[in-house]
């Protein structure tokens, strides 16, 4: 067998389509092995719009990246010819071994899009020899059109959340479906705020869902969020997630540490030793800095008790005794934090609990649990190392899609 019929063979060349010559370049580093590829002069080739075989009008050169051929690096280069068809006109053909418009080929895309679930694209770019800029284009693409093909016809139940995607105030407001069990991103756009529920709703839809048929909404105190899922999904209940209910009180408790850091020391380990809970592993030091804390009466030891209540409103078995608990638990840290400057972020928190208290135990009726929306901050983690160096929103979003939305069938393998 020929040569260049075993390279045809590797590629899966048809008729017209051959290898013309080969060439090794041994000068460059690594090695370049570049295969010319080509068709016979005058041969007809299919429309792109419509498939009828046409003459070619002229032609132009374009040369694209392959796999590799051992250890050295591969280049397809071939004259595309355009065709003149009698409906659509003269249309550049489209070659089989890439998509139109790319500099890869087809297999070579598949390998990026294979690592790209695996390793961080910075990486992939070092591995393959070009730059992480052409291979953003690819993951794009192909996440893009995957995510346009979603089907939200059955989506009755969202989350959303939004996170912090560099410096610079920039944000990105993620939106997930309860119902789903694994990969349950369906939408995430820059920004956070009204207007992010809103885009929402559009997409959800042009994905064939129905506003009207959401019954629940899971989402933090932001009063932006509360007034966008009133107006654009009308029928839902707002159910406010205890992730966020423990993290409003934890900012306060660390809020209240540094206030009073700045008046007396703080025994050593307080720092972390409150910002953990009462049940989490901690080391002798921060055992030893949250029981002087709390014999000392240190404000910042009595916001940690405070929030460390949270856990007996949480293990009530029903809404009736989570209400009980609650009013209680008011009670209780009324009388604690009463005239106390330093404990002003914590009067503050208790004020945004009492206000959104009805949305809160409202999740003690709620098929979903919260789990999925504490576990997008291991996603939000996981999206930045793995798009680590991107270089725009859209980049760090496309990776959310690729690590967390229902899209692996969707995207070729």
């Amino acid at each position: 067998m020929r040569t260049e019929d075993i390279f045809a063979l590797g590629l899966g060349l048809t008729p017209p389509w051959q290898i013309v010559s080969q060439r090794l370049d041994t000068e460059k580093v690594p090695h370049e092995l570049h295969l010319s590829l080509g068709s016979d002069r005058g041969a007809s080739h299919p429309c792109p719009q419509c498939g009828r075989m046409c003459k070619p009008h002229d032609y132009q050169e374009f040369t694209w990246r392959h796999l590799n051929f051992f250890q050295h690096h591969c280049y397809l280069t071939a004259r595309v010819p355009r065709v003149d068809c009698p409906d659509h006109g003269t249309r550049r053909v489209a070659v089989p071994w890439a998509r139109p418009g790319s500099s890869f080929t087809l297999l070579f895309e598949q390998v990026v899009m294979t690592l790209a679930r695996e390793m961080p694209v910075a990486t992939i770019a070092s591995f393959v020899g070009t730059t992480d800029k052409r291979l953003w284009r690819v993951i794009n693409h192909y996440v893009a059109q995957a995510m346009n093909r979603i089907d939200l016809t059955g989506l009755e139940a969202f989350g959303l959340d939004e996170t912090a995607c560099r410096r610079g105030h920039r944000y990105v407001t993620v939106f997930i479906d309860l119902g789903c069990e694994e990969r349950p991103v369906v939408f995430a756009t820059e920004g956070k705020g009204k207007e992010t529920v809103k885009r929402f709703r559009d997409h959800l839809r042009s994905h064939g869902g129905h506003p009207e048929r959401v019954l629940e909404v899971v989402s933090d105190m932001s009063g932006s969020f509360v007034a966008a899922v009133k107006e654009h999904f009308p029928k839902a209940e707002l159910t406010v997630d205890w992730f966020h209910v423990v993290q409003l009180f934890t900012m306060a408790v660390d809020a209240v540490r540094k206030a009073e850091a700045r008046e007396r020391a703080l025994p050593a380990g307080t720092r972390w030793g409150v910002l953990k809970g009462r049940e989490t592993a901690k080391t002798q030091t921060q055992i030893e800095a949250l029981q002087e804390l709390e014999a000392e009466a240190f404000a910042t030891g009595i916001a940690y008790r405070v929030k460390e209540q949270l856990r007996w409103i949480r293990r009530a078995e029903t809404s009736q005794a989570a209400r009980w608990r609650a009013t209680n638990f008011l009670n209780y840290v009324r009388d604690k934090i009463e005239g106390e400057t330093l404990l002003a972020p914590v009067a503050k928190a208790i004020r945004t609990f009492e206000k959104h208290l009805e949305r809160i135990l409202a999740r003690w009726r709620s098929w979903h649990t919260n789990a999925r929306l504490e576990g997008l901050n291991g996603l939000f983690q996981a999206a930045r190392a793995r798009a680590r160096g991107y270089r725009n929103v859209a980049n760090f979003i496309t990776m959310i899609y690729l690590i967390a939305a229902p899209i692996r069938e969707l995207i070729p393998r």
